[in-house]
């Protein structure tokens, strides 16, 4: 499989933001999210091609329990089940994050990190638009990971008028746990972030949904690796 990148830092998003990870990022996704913070990993050839072994070694290099494979979109990779079956075998603690566009039976994962893509995330050019408008949510394949993981939902908002927009999903997943939905600030700066943070805690206050914090962008300014 092509590998993005494996590093160590600490997990910046969710309910288990802050915790030591090993994150291992894939490459490809079929996606093209205006606000991607990771487009170097879009392109299935991004990265470097290794073995399953050769990204144990990575990973083992560090004392963490806890291991993210993301992307890209990791559910895309037919080798992702093994993958993960073997990082378990070290007594790891998995978390997948997931654009919730594909659905893979039986995974080995302790956290199905699902982040369903609202009509913010659109392109502004037309052709990529076109194309990320029809993939962006399949609500068949939500319900299907709702049901099969433990997980966690989690929304980037843009503005206030986004809300509604969660609200018609999460009622096309009538067996979503509203506790476990998360919404976080769309930031690609730590200035950005720091302005927006007020408004979505309003929006968690009101809803009862949890703010998700974004420490890679607060601490680091989204830098790669970190």
């Amino acid at each position: 499989m092509v590998v993005s990148e494996v590093f160590y830092s600490i997990q910046g998003e969710g309910f288990l933001a802050g915790m030591p990870s090993v994150f291992v990022r894939l490459s490809g996704c079929p996606l093209r999210c205006r606000w991607c913070d990771t487009q170097y990993a879009w392109d299935k050839e991004s990265g470097t091609e290794c073995s399953i072994d050769e990204i144990l070694k990575a990973v083992g290099q560090w004392p963490c329990k806890f291991v993210t494979i993301t992307g890209g979109e990791p559910m895309n990779n037919q080798v992702l089940p093994e993958l993960a079956k073997r990082i378990k075998a070290f007594d790891k603690h998995i978390t997948i994050e997931t654009s919730g566009i594909i659905f893979v039976p039986d995974l080995t994962c302790d956290v199905m990190s699902i982040s369903p893509k609202l009509s913010n995330s659109r392109p502004r050019a037309p052709g990529p638009a076109s194309l990320h408008e029809n993939s962006r949510l399949d609500i068949s394949v939500l319900r299907q990971l709702v049901g099969a993981y433990n997980y966690q939902v989690k929304f980037v908002v843009e503005d206030k008028d986004d809300l509604a927009e969660i609200e018609v999903v999460l009622r096309s997943v009538p067996n979503i746990d509203r506790q476990k939905v998360m919404l976080m600030p769309q930031a690609a700066t730590r200035e950005e972030l720091l302005a927006k943070s007020p408004m979505i805690v309003e929006m968690c206050k009101h809803t009862g949904f949890a703010f998700s914090q974004r420490l890679q962008i607060l601490l680091w300014n989204n830098k790669r690796g970190k």
